[in-house]
């Protein structure tokens, strides 16, 4: 994986209080990552930090737009992607990541890489069924999607595979 530069927040020089960095982001940064699970996304990624004299409090907010397949019928549509992330970054003897909400840096640090905590945020709030706004409201015209309609168990004119199913539908009335 590459890294970039652009994602390193320096905050050594920085007074005690908030600051506020945003970054931009788009499909480039998620195949350094050898990410492929959407065609396409940009994002642009407001980051709040409260510096204080023993610990730092980052903020993360990202709003993105990406372009992915549906899970049903695999026709691509644009998808709104809001994702939050907080962190609590303390000081100590040795670097541990190993807690997702509190990252400790080795005395002396002047800097955090970002684009791990960015990947992890966007990446963990995409659903895991995304599924088509036409296929919700019906207005989707494909042949997936039709011929799913034909196999549709809850129409009354399914198809009769075994007489005996006949005869436990009527248990139900």
């Amino acid at each position: 994986m590459k890294r970039s530069d652009k994602h390193i927040l320096k905050f050594s020089g920085l007074k005690d209080g908030l600051h506020e960095f945003s970054y931009s982001l788009n499909e480039e940064f998620f195949k350094n990552f050898n990410y492929s699970e959407f065609n396409s996304g940009k994002f642009n990624i407001s980051v709040k930090l409260s510096k204080k004299p023993t610990i730092l409090e980052l903020n993360f907010t990202s709003k993105g737009l990406i372009n992915v397949n549906c899970s049903i019928s695999n026709e691509s549509f644009n998808h709104d992607l809001l994702s939050k992330l907080d962190l609590v970054v303390n000081f100590g003897e040795d670097y541990d990541d190993t807690n997702d909400e509190l990252l400790i840096l080795p005395f002396g640090s002047h800097s955090i890489d970002l684009d791990q905590y960015f990947y992890e945020m966007i990446v963990l709030s995409v659903p895991l069924k995304l599924v088509h706004p036409g296929v919700k409201d019906g207005s989707l015209d494909s042949e997936i999607v039709n011929r799913l309609k034909e196999f549709d168990i809850n129409q009354e004119k399914s198809i009769n595979f075994d007489p005996r199913w006949n005869k436990l539908k009527e248990l139900k009335k």
